[in-house]
């Protein structure tokens, strides 16, 4: 698993706290409220978030 940058994870909270109700546990539903609410143009950085975003939802599956 690779370690998260610095700029994912603030956006990432900032995002969770200012849009709460914008995310849930799914993914793709992530990906395109990041896209609508942000002006990330790389589709890498906006994966990223997305997950970031999904994983503290607890969407993903937590491995040991």
């Amino acid at each position: 698993m690779a370690i998260k940058p610095k700029y994912v994870k603030q956006l990432g909270k900032v995002l969770l706290e200012k849009y709460p109700q914008a995310f849930n546990a799914d993914f793709e539903t992530n990906k395109k409220s990041v896209s609508e609410l942000t002006n990330v143009e790389s589709k890498g950085v906006r994966n990223r978030i997305a997950g970031y975003i999904t994983r503290k939802k607890g969407g993903a599956a937590q491995t040991a």
